[in-house]
């Protein structure tokens, strides 16, 4: 991107509102330097989630990032989708524009690949939706291991779930897929709703985003009054916690989040708890090694300056 020298980074996605403004933010930080965006189904249809990512990077006037679309189910061949808060396109609310550029004629898994296999550093893979091209990856191509730095995603809980009472949505729609990542030996990172319900979208916020004086801000604020209508209707939220830009806020500053170490596996069975995490925060499982960093607080003030100042840079380029 422009010859920006960031951190190496694709996003394994599917907008899905936070997971627009987590695009923004990497497009927007020269923290990181964005290479490649996967799509999958979760939050819509894989189909929507594609188009929607090209018309978020379309809106941020970047073309020149790759879009591949991937997985249209979980490993075990479900599809959970959340067309229930993030409505029928899964981005609905503000117009957007039409795409200015097409998806990749490779699949997301070829698109990983590639990318991780061309660059000159490891590359950072922050998954927002359920995991499963990164399972797909690490199943079919082991051996790009090597030139991934880190897996960080957003899912799970070290608490409640939202799409089931235990199971956070990601994790429930590929569970499977999950303990793919989690059994692999890579550094991975855990950002769950135990963390990103501290990331709300207060009125003050969106009232910032408003103020912009540009389209993306004030689209953002417009994402956030349907995402917030959402979850106010489902879950009685006064404010939407915006989960996806949490990962790519801890690859820009570091200081946004706290961690701690813990072995972390899902349920892959269970009559109630099928894509729960379970946690060992307390290591009462000696036998177990710790195998993920778990985000525990959340600098909200921080993090909120982090997406602010990325959304207006964005706008202001566009």
């Amino acid at each position: 991107m422009g010859g920006r020298r960031g951190r190496p980074l694709v996003i394994d996605c599917d907008p899905g509102h936070d997971d627009a403004v987590a695009l923004l933010l990497a497009v927007g930080s020269p923290e990181v330097d964005l290479r490649a965006v996967t799509t999958t189904f979760g939050n819509c249809s894989v189909e929507d989630a594609t188009r929607n990512a090209l018309q978020v990077l379309t809106l941020a006037g970047v073309l020149d990032v790759p879009v591949a679309k991937g997985a249209a189910g979980s490993l075990d061949g479900g599809s959970t989708l959340g067309n229930y808060v993030h409505g029928v396109s899964g981005l609905d609310g503000p117009p957007m524009p039409e795409p200015a550029f097409e998806v990749e004629s490779v699949g997301a898994v070829e698109l990983l690949r590639r990318v991780i296999e061309s660059s000159d550093e490891p590359v950072t893979v922050a998954a927002t939706g359920p995991i499963t091209n990164v399972a797909r990856l690490l199943l079919d191509f082991p051996e790009v291991k090597s030139g991934i730095r880190e897996v960080i995603f957003m899912g799970g809980s070290t608490e409640r779930g939202n799409h089931t009472p235990t199971a956070e949505f990601n994790t429930y729609a590929d569970p499977e897929a999950l303990d793919v990542v989690l059994r692999s030996g890579l550094t991975v990172r855990m950002v769950g709703l135990n963390l990103t319900h501290q990331a709300l979208a207060t009125p003050a916020v969106v009232d910032r985003m408003a103020g912009m004086n540009h389209v993306v801000g004030q689209t953002c604020a417009a994402w956030m009054g349907f995402f917030g209508a959402s979850y106010n209707r489902v879950w009685e939220f006064a404010a939407p916690p915006v989960h996806d830009p949490c990962t790519i806020a801890a690859l820009i500053d570091p200081a946004v989040i706290d961690w701690r170490e813990a072995f972390v596996a899902v349920e892959l069975g269970g009559s109630w708890t099928r894509g729960t995490t379970v946690v060992d925060l307390h290591h009462r499982y000696a036998e177990q090694r710790p195998n993920t960093q778990v985000a525990m607080t959340l600098d909200a003030d921080r993090y909120w300056n982090l997406v602010i100042d990325a959304v207006d840079r964005v706008g202001r380029r566009a």
